[in-house]
């Protein structure tokens, strides 16, 4: 018995070694072909451009050398060489023109939705922020249009932004790592007047992976609905986080509505606690995060001591803010930014 008990343990042990070199070797063919697809489009992007500088009138020239090259190669090799795309090979090229900078880790849509900003620095923050975190396509798209370089200045400024993303710095303050506001689309939560922090907590715990990521970089999954003992009284706190990053434990408390100085008493005794009883002495003070759906900033400043490091308040939007709303914010990031330097 124990010889077929062995057997059975070294058999499961080879097709898990198996199982591993086929993922691995299939995934590794995966990236092989994104990036041959990525240096084709590139190499198109060249051949288009040279060509286009032959031209006496260049504007003339191009439109018309582009429209005429899609429609020989279109009939042959299919949608994915019309009109459009050629002008992203072309755009490609103009943004990128160093081959060996053509980064591996990207896929030919991240570098499409990449070469649609306009703005360089925003543009490298995704470039890099993607390849830094492994972001597929998906989540590459999803930071853009939920805004998070924006987010992340109203915060913090552009040098220390970028600094971060080219590794150039570790972030050392909160603000640098959570995000405020954050979006929490992905919940899936219906558009009501109306629901439970339960709900809500529920849902997190359900797109756990999407909400570290939401939060920000570096955070892991401690407990959830955390029970602790003062004297006799019984508390929950709702998430418990650590950020590898910070070295530190991070409470968040989660409110459906606007955020009330007793919800800032209440996440206070939190954070006291766990650095008074969890936190070890080479670990950072402990963080606490309060998100509502709104907050008065005011009240905030007036509860907390002038010198407060280490409780943030944030709000949340539960659905991708619309095109109107993200040109506002984008143009309110921007006066904020002029002002700052004035």
């Amino acid at each position: 018995m124990q010889n077929i008990a062995l057997e059975h343990i070294h058999t499961k042990n080879i097709v898990d070694d198996a199982r591993q070199i086929i993922q691995t070797a299939r995934a590794n063919a995966t990236r092989s072909i994104d990036f041959n697809r990525v240096q084709m489009y590139w190499c198109l992007g060249r051949r288009i451009f040279e060509e286009e500088q032959q031209g006496k009138d260049r504007a003339n020239y191009g439109t018309y050398l582009i429209k005429k090259l899609a429609n020989s190669l279109e009939k042959e090799y299919g949608s994915g060489f019309s009109e459009r795309q050629l002008k992203f090979c072309r755009q490609f090229y103009r943004l990128y023109p160093i081959g060996n900078a053509v980064r591996s880790q990207l896929n030919w849509t991240q570098y499409r939705l990449l070469i649609q900003i306009s703005d360089p620095d925003k543009r490298e923050y995704y470039e890099l922020e993607s390849v830094n975190n492994s972001w597929t396509a998906r989540e590459t798209e999803r930071q853009i249009n939920s805004q998070l370089y924006e987010r992340l200045l109203l915060s913090n400024d552009k040098e220390s932004v970028l600094a971060i993303a080219r590794k150039e710095r570790l972030p050392d303050r909160p603000q640098e790592v959570i995000k405020d506001p954050m979006v929490l689309e992905f919940l899936g939560l219906d558009r009501q007047a109306s629901y439970y922090e339960k709900d809500l907590e529920s849902a997190i715990i359900s797109h756990l992976t999407d909400f570290l990521l939401e939060m920000g970089k570096g955070f892991c999954f401690v407990a959830r609905q955390k029970r602790i003992i003062i004297e006799d009284d019984e508390f929950f706190i709702d998430l418990v986080l650590y950020n590898r990053l910070l070295r530190c434990f991070v409470i968040v408390e989660l409110k459906t509505g606007k955020l009330t100085h007793q919800d800032l008493g209440q996440l206070q005794m939190y954070v006291n606690y766990y650095d008074r009883q969890e936190k070890l002495p080479q670990e950072n003070d402990t963080i606490g995060v309060l998100l509502g759906t709104s907050k008065n900033d005011t009240a905030v400043k007036m509860t907390l001591p002038k010198d407060n490091q280490t409780i943030m308040t944030g709000e949340y939007q539960l659905y991708l803010p619309s095109t109107e709303q993200l040109a506002k914010a984008v143009e309110e990031v921007k006066q904020l930014a002029q002002f700052s330097f004035m």
